[in-house]
């Protein structure tokens, strides 16, 4: 199992590159994210200090690297820090 900041380096590393959904949704958690509700396959996350939710979803095993960049630029435009 990788650690969460370690993905999160990987992730930064290559905007486009490839993770599985289980450590993404890793990832989100680690950065405060909390899981709401799930319709579907869609997984809706909330973060307390954003007013608008990240929905998700897998492409087979993987995220998706739409989904991917749009958390790193709410994580970037927000300041988001991971928890320790």
């Amino acid at each position: 199992m990788v650690k969460p900041a370690k993905l999160f380096q990987h992730l930064l590393a290559s905007r486009s590159g490839v993770i599985s959904f289980r450590d993404f949704v890793r990832l989100l958690e680690a950065f405060g994210f909390r899981h709401h509700r799930t319709s579907g396959s869609h997984h809706v996350y909330g973060h307390p200090l954003l007013a608008r939710p990240l929905i998700i979803q897998p492409i087979g095993r993987d995220a998706k690297a739409s989904q991917m960049a749009q958390f790193l630029d709410m994580m970037e435009q927000s300041g988001l820090t991971m928890d320790e």
